[in-house]
């Protein structure tokens, strides 16, 4: 194992500190000024088709697609992730989570509205990613190939493993629960939902997902309001160690960035190529909807979620010194501070909730990619065995290299996917002007194929969803 970390983590530092971060900034920067800082102008909007209904109510709606979405992207990365970050890159990386994720909501709406451009039929339903894109636009099915490979190991296996031992270490160290039991229990719930398909995957999502969150959200807002004479104090530590001559000089503002960047990421997918899977779902009028609303959902991970574990950290001070070790501890022993020791009980539920979503989330990844790489209920059912021993594995495993590979997977398949992406952003910039002018004409916008020059392999758009009823 140490001979693998010595492998992976030069590599991993390579990746993230000279490559990724240039790359998700640059390009990030790009759309946002392509699509005229779509992600301030339609801050608004993106709420309102949150809750829109699908066209002739069948399907998978938007709101359904965003929770399907926001059970992968919440999750431990919004609790350890965060703590891991604070601790190793100090105050500071929250602000470079921040920028990545208020400018990866650009990339987020480009990637997502890609992946409605480029959908397929699915039975009732649709399915699309990245790989999908890359076959039908591009005509790279061999790349489309190795995407669907490294985005159904990463989160199929790599992540579910990681929020799996994260569930299990929790609930062992606070209740006393063998890690066994806790994985054999994950696997029968977990088995219980994949094996239901789409549907149950989604009534799933929708109904945990919102309250997972405005729990978690409710009791970071009381830690705020209960400190609120040091909150101005915080946003300035927070603003100082991103940019102060003390972390220059001691080589922690470069940490601080990549810290940020690595977490905020792993928390938001924003260009990842992930999201766009649960975009493709939707059953939406116009293609644009879809990426909006998913770049509320970057919006929602990091500058709501993901600030509230932050919070909770530097109200504390327990960031400081040997207390950072562990991400999960840090956040148990902040919020413990705050609020009593019923926190580690709270945490530990947060965590199950948190977790366990995103297991199911990261599995309908993972099934979209293995229908693209072969269309086979073998192949499925194999998949769905995989993802469970993975799940068992996870639980009962140390996961110190786990976190190594997930960060190197992560990093492969998210270049792959921000390249494609910048070829194709001048469909997404076509798609995302049809839909303004519509707007300015006070209509409720709908979209076809043949709207857009030259556009091919929009395939589900040769006529609107109106056309369709």
């Amino acid at each position: 194992m140490s001979f693998i970390n010595w492998l992976i983590g030069p590599l991993n530092d390579f990746i993230w500190s000279y490559v990724l971060v240039a790359f998700l900034l640059i390009l990030g920067i790009y759309f946002t000024i392509k699509t005229r800082f779509i992600q301030i102008r339609l801050f608004k909007e993106m709420f309102r088709l949150t809750v829109e209904k699908n066209p002739g109510n069948n399907g998978v709606s938007a709101f359904q697609a965003f929770t399907i979405s926001a059970a992968s992207r919440v999750g431990t990365g919004n609790i350890a992730g965060v703590a891991l970050a604070i601790a190793i890159g100090g105050p500071g990386a929250v602000f470079w989570m921040w920028i990545i994720a208020l400018i990866g909501m650009s990339t987020a709406f480009i990637e997502s509205t890609l992946a409605q451009v480029y959908k397929v039929k699915d039975g009732d339903n649709f399915r699309g990613g990245p790989a999908y894109y890359m076959k039908k636009a591009l005509g790279w099915e061999k790349l489309g190939i190795i995407f669907a490979i490294l985005l159904t190991v990463t989160f199929g296996f790599i992540f579910n493993s990681v929020q799996s031992n994260t569930i299990a270490q929790s609930f062992s160290a606070v209740f006393g629960i063998d890690t066994i039991a806790i994985g054999a229990l994950l696997v029968i719930a977990t088995g219980a939902i994949i094996f239901g398909g789409i549907r149950r995957v989604v009534h799933f999502t929708q109904i945990c997902v919102p309250i997972m969150a405005l729990f978690y959200v409710g009791i970071a807002l009381y830690v705020v309001a209960t400190n609120i004479d040091q909150v101005p104090e915080m946003f300035m530590l927070i603003i100082n160690s991103a940019f102060g001559l003390k972390e220059f000089a001691g080589g922690g503002l470069g940490v601080a960035i990549m810290q940020g960047a690595r977490r905020g990421l792993f928390s938001n997918e924003a260009g990842m190529g992930s999201v766009p899977n649960a975009a493709a779902t939707a059953n939406v009028s116009h293609p644009a909807k879809q990426g909006l609303v998913q770049s509320l959902g970057v919006f929602f991970d990091t500058i709501v979620v993901c600030s509230a574990t932050a919070f909770i950290i530097l109200l504390s001070g327990l960031y400081i010194g040997e207390n950072g070790g562990n991400g999960v501890v840090l956040t148990q022993n902040s919020l413990a501070q705050q609020v009593g020791d019923w926190a580690q009980y709270f945490v530990a539920l947060a965590i199950l909730f948190f977790a366990f979503s995103s297991i199911i989330g990261n599995y309908y990844y993972g099934e979209t990619n293995i229908e693209f790489i072969k269309n086979s209920s073998t192949a499925l059912l194999f998949y769905r065995l995989l993802v469970l021993a993975m799940v068992m594995f996870g639980a009962v495993m140390s996961m110190g290299v786990v976190w190594s590979l997930a960060d190197l997977f992560m990093g492969a398949m998210t270049i792959i996917n921000l390249v494609v992406i910048s070829i194709l952003g001048k469909v997404a910039f076509q798609v995302a002007n049809d839909y303004y002018r519509q707007l300015k004409e006070k209509k409720n916008p709908t979209f076809r194929a043949e709207d857009i020059p030259g556009l091919k392999g929009a395939e589900c758009w040769e006529s609107s969803m109106e056309e369709q009823k």
